[in-house]
């Protein structure tokens, strides 16, 4: 290190006009300012991810040699090599401790560079697949993100010859710590990772879970955000997400809806069913395919009761809304037309045989409360 530093003053000898090494100065600064122009220059123009990755990586080699070199130049021109040299010394920097301080350097320029050039390559390798989304890209660049800083971190740490067994051992018992103080937050994150690779909904889906019911806003690591049909914002958390049965409307882009409509036990059922099927096919918010089917369900307390099914598509809680208001409306409609009756309950009231006797005005004494 000192050899190298000496080797600078000749610089001094050589120039010792104040105006030539004014100038010398200028020059280093125009050559390290028009590297960097030419590496920016050099940026803008990047074919895909891993492209701009090399270019970046070798323009900033470049524009870091020729700082080095413009400094080390610079401090020759001046004579200031023996006043570096001093500093250092002081500073306990010798040539082992110099060069490991450049390694670390290097070592943490080569994570970026590696993590840059990583995500352009997940991209590549995973963007392709239809059943990776977005999100899950994003996670699965943000872990390896991680992974590569802690893994820098313990060979730069290994260099300086720093003792990791006693700083596993501290990071053991404070994970376990914290483990206990905040399970509860632990249990959600582990839960935000299996929701966001399981993928049993996305942002955009219409779910339910448990007695919440709304489209999904927002998916973090810790919860879930739902925005109710009421327009309040309910945030649930991960762990609670994964324990619910999870209803998702929206999942194959359609959704079957069902109304229930009884007639009068005197009509032709087969007549009424044509009358409903006439009714609904003309009406745009259902789907063609599949059809819809209109299927006798039950005897009903004062009815038949059919119930009309029914699909449609890109299903939302106003679109299900307005479907079954136009099916109920064009049966009912329908039905006055056709003089097809929706019955209302009805009650029959008998009494046993001679409990009056044969005063037909008996029954409405008895109900006036008359002797």
């Amino acid at each position: 290190m000192n050899e190298l530093l000496a080797g600078l003053d000749v610089l001094a000898e050589r120039y010792p006009a104040v105006p030539t090494r004014i100038a010398i100065t200028l020059l280093a600064i125009g050559v390290v300012s028009l590297v960097s122009w030419s590496v920016a220059r050099l940026r803008r123009f990047p074919e895909d991810e891993v492209h701009s990755t090399v270019v970046d990586l070798a323009g900033s080699i470049v524009i870091a040699g020729s700082l080095v070199g413009a400094t080390a130049v610079v401090i020759g021109v001046w004579g200031q090599a023996s006043t570096v040299a001093f500093a250092l010394a002081r500073a306990n920097v010798d040539t082992a401790t110099f060069g490991r301080l450049l390694l670390t350097v290097g070592l943490f320029a080569g994570t970026l560079v590696f993590v840059r050039f990583l995500r352009g390559l997940i991209s590549e390798l995973l963007s392709g697949h239809e059943t990776v989304s977005e999100h899950q890209l994003e996670v699965t660049y943000r872990l390896t993100q991680i992974g590569s800083y802690i893994l820098a971190v313990l060979v730069a740490l290994g260099l300086w010859n720093v003792d990791l067994s006693g700083l596993l051992i501290g990071a053991g018992v404070l994970g376990a710590i914290l483990g206990l103080a905040a399970q509860q937050t632990l249990a959600s994150i582990f839960a935000g990772f299996v929701l966001m690779f399981s993928r049993p909904f996305e942002i955009g889906d219409w779910i339910e879970i448990s007695d919440q019911e709304g489209i999904v806003s927002d998916i973090t690591i810790v919860s879930t955000r739902i925005q109710t049909f009421d327009g309040e914002y309910v945030i649930v958390p991960n762990d609670e997400v994964s324990a619910q049965t999870i209803n998702n409307r929206s999942k194959k882009g359609r959704l079957r809806l069902r109304v229930p409509v009884g007639v009068d036990y005197d009509t032709d059922l087969d007549r009424a069913e044509s009358v409903i099927r006439e009714a609904i096919d003309d009406l745009e918010l259902l789907m063609r395919v599949p059809t819809p089917q209109i299927v006798v369900t039950e005897f009903g307390d004062s009815s038949i009761d059919f119930e009309v099914r029914f699909w449609i598509d890109k299903p939302s809680a106003r679109r299900r809304w307005r479907a079954k208001q136009a099916v109920i409306k064009a049966i009912n409609a329908a039905f006055d037309r056709e003089d097809v009756s929706i019955p209302f309950p009805q009650r029959e009231l008998s009494g046993r045989h001679g409990t009056f006797g044969n005063d037909e005005s008996a029954p409405s004494r008895a109900a006036e409360g008359d002797p």
